[in-house]
């Protein structure tokens, strides 16, 4: 008979996760979503993404601002237009997964 493997738990603790969850929730808004899928083909200005949700321009904003705190977009000032970017580099996978997920063909 051989011995059982012993198991490694993963690093962290709940109180780890305790940004990621506020982020995640961050996330979870159908429009926020979207400004995301969007953003992780090109950049866009407020006016493009809120035209493109079907919102007005200051929702379209505070969902901006909601994500940028959390440290997901960054902004670039060209002129008179602000230009939003997706700044964390793993959102392309978790929006991978969400597309493979809920968007069928």
């Amino acid at each position: 008979m051989t011995a059982a493997k012993k198991q490694t738990k993963p690093r962290g603790s709940v109180q780890d996760f305790s940004a990621a969850a506020e982020c995640l929730k961050t996330l979870a808004h159908p429009v926020r979503l979207r400004i995301v899928q969007m953003l992780l083909h090109g950049r866009y200005t407020v006016g493009e993404l809120a035209a493109d949700c079907e919102i007005p321009d200051n929702v379209g904003s505070e969902h901006l601002r909601l994500l940028q705190r959390c440290g997901f977009l960054d902004s670039q000032r060209e002129g008179r237009r602000v230009y939003y970017s997706v700044a964390e580099p793993h959102l392309s996978q978790l929006m991978a997964c969400i597309e493979g997920r809920f968007l069928t063909e």
